[in-house]
């Protein structure tokens, strides 16, 4: 989606500092509280989980609210009216919120750095599925792209010599896979997911807002069981909001309106600022991470293999417009 000539060129540049902003805080905020080491209990996961999709409801709620000039009796009609096209939303909603919960399991085992270079993954993901459920068709640069990728993320997840004793080593290697392990369920959740609510828009000429807003209804009952489920003593104990603080509220709220930023200054942006945005936070983060966070040691096999993941992101978008998950979903 190339930038409408009635748009400022600046809004370009604009759309391309917000992408990688709300992309690299997400990431280094989120993993900052997962490591961060305080007195008292540390916040819980799907707690925050929670917390976001009721933000992302407030704020769909209110974009409704503007967009059909102060009347909310689309809601009643498309929602409450309509209960079957609602239902439809449950199943990428179940799915969205095992991956929210995904990233933060991700995060507390994985530097930014990784976690953003193997989380490219979900292009591949998207892709076989927008072959396979929409019927799309992939040019010779795309299917070279998802190779190029696929050898990245290789490259950037090989074991590297340590100083460590054995102990320490099977520690870390241990925590890696399981870091390893959540992002590769988060690709794959993510792909299909995204596939399906693409598929659910193309079928009907319901506002995104009114699809998000049912996405994040749906989110908030799986999202509270969940919770309730694996942390529901610490819950009755000490409270859901137990632990939060600055950077927790932080995350939450990225994590709850960025998708939101995204869906409105994507229309500013075309495929290559797209791919610039994510090769800028990789590098970000990447360098956040070795000199703020000191977390993340680089070698030369992670640069490579990040180097071919940056190069796949632009080889992909060379031909159609890119299958990366990126269908509106807040």
């Amino acid at each position: 989606m190339g930038l409408p000539s009635s748009h400022p060129v600046w809004l370009k540049y604009l759309s391309l500092g917000v992408l990688v902003l709300q992309t690299t805080s997400l990431v280094l905020t989120m993993r900052y509280s997962c490591t961060l080491k305080e007195d008292g209990p540390r916040y819980l996961a799907s707690s925050a989980v929670v917390s976001a999709e009721l933000l992302k409801i407030l704020a769909c709620t209110l974009l409704v609210y503007k967009e059909n000039h102060c009347s909310v009796q689309l809601l009643k009609e498309e929602i409450v009216n309509k209960p079957v096209e609602t239902l439809k939303l449950a199943i990428p909603a179940a799915i969205y919120t095992l991956q929210n919960n995904l990233l933060y399991v991700a995060l507390s085992h994985l530097d930014a750095a990784t976690y953003q270079v193997t989380y490219q993954l979900k292009i591949l993901t998207t892709a076989l599925f927008s072959v396979s459920m929409l019927g799309k068709r992939l040019g010779f640069y795309q299917w070279l792209s998802l190779l190029f990728l696929m050898a990245g993320v290789t490259l950037v997840q090989w074991p590297t010599e340590s100083e460590e004793d054995t102990e320490q080593k099977v520690v870390s290697a241990g925590s890696q896979f399981v870091g390893l392990m959540a992002v590769l369920m988060a690709c794959l959740s993510s792909g299909f997911a995204g596939v399906y609510f693409e598929k659910i828009l193309k079928e009907t000429n319901q506002s995104v807002w009114v699809r998000n807003l049912q996405l994040g209804l749906f989110g908030l009952v799986f999202g509270s069981v969940g919770m309730l489920m694996f942390d529901g003593q610490k819950v009755r104990e000490l409270g859901m909001f137990q632990g939060y603080n600055t950077i927790t509220c932080t995350v939450v709220a990225l994590q709850a309106l960025g998708g939101l930023v995204i869906a409105v200054v994507i229309k500013y942006a075309d495929n290559i600022l797209k791919g610039f945005a994510t090769s800028l936070s990789i590098i970000l983060s990447t360098l956040i991470s070795y000199f703020l966070l000191e977390d993340f040691n680089p070698t030369s096999v992670f640069f490579f293999g990040a180097l071919l993941v940056i190069a796949a992101t632009f080889l992909y978008s060379h031909e159609h417009e890119p299958a990366d998950g990126s269908t509106g979903k807040v």
